[in-house]
């Protein structure tokens, strides 16, 4: 019996679709992968932002997710959103449960505009309770500012980031720079024991909801398809890459608009391997 691939979403939910665990489920599918999502809170929103949050106890998020661990067994877990300290813990304490070895995290901790969206309680349970039993560490140019505590504005400035956040928790962290100035991007992945550097150039698109989401469930989804980890990157990369360009032209909403996650592009080359 043919068997896909599991991963496991744990995340918010977006009602517009287009970021959170709806954006999880798209991109994992498009994949080949098999989506299993413990949803950790309902947000009110659209492509122009976000007018409430309703956190779901603790207690029900960890529910969901042993739920999906116990009977489905997933091969790779991808977390977003998580708010409070109590959240936090609870996945944490799931995760060492079952000894998930792969785990991608992107932190929910600052939105793209510069907004703090996680109390200094929640970052505290983060860095001691998540990071150390997490895989890879997504954050953006602001959430690595937070985590470091010294400003982080060039590819330079990402490596001591990346390194230092790297051996101080002891997982792997990938910074995403697609606030760099210039025409060109750079992430830089760093872990005990080597960085690498992914350089595209910019897609210029008002359509980019969802695209921390993308990625990092992209990569969950190459990893669990026993990809290592600097490859699984590049992967997810690339697939992210085509879902903004299928997207950029998209008229859907009237603010941010989301990417199009079944690009042609890259659901060929994919079939090709």
């Amino acid at each position: 019996m043919d068997r896909k691939v599991i991963v496991l979403s744990v995340a918010g939910s977006d009602p517009s679709g287009g970021a959170g665990i709806q954006a999880d489920i798209k991109a994992i599918s498009a994949l080949g992968g098999y989506a299993a999502t413990a949803i950790t809170a309902v947000t009110v929103q659209n492509t122009l932002g976000v007018s409430d949050v309703y956190s779901l106890p603790p207690d029900l998020i960890g529910k969901q997710m042993e739920a999906v661990l116990d009977d489905l067994q997933p091969d790779a877990v991808k977390i977003g959103m998580t708010g409070s300290a109590a959240v936090v813990r609870e996945i944490a304490r799931v995760l060492r449960q079952y000894q998930m070895t792969q785990v991608v995290f992107d932190p929910v901790m600052v939105s793209t505009s510069g907004r703090r969206l996680m109390e200094e309680d929640a970052v505290e349970a983060v860095c001691e309770e998540l990071f150390p039993v997490t895989t890879l560490v997504t954050p953006n140019l602001h959430e690595a500012e937070l985590l470091i505590g010294k400003p982080v504005r060039t590819v330079e400035e990402m490596l001591v980031a990346g390194k230092t956040l790297s051996e101080r928790y002891g997982c792997a962290f990938l910074i995403k720079g697609g606030h760099l100035a210039g025409e060109e991007m750079c992430d830089v992945l760093c872990d005990s024991e080597q960085v690498h550097y992914y350089k595209s150039p910019r897609i210029e698109s008002g359509n980019l909801h969802g695209t921390g989401c993308t990625l990092s469930s992209a990569i969950a989804t190459f990893m669990a398809q026993g990809c290592g980890l600097p490859d699984a990157v590049e992967r997810a990369k690339h697939y992210t890459s085509a879902a903004i360009e299928a997207g950029r032209d998209l008229h859907i909403g009237h603010g941010n608009g989301p990417l199009w996650h079944f690009s042609d592009r890259e659901t060929t080359e994919s079939s090709e391997e």
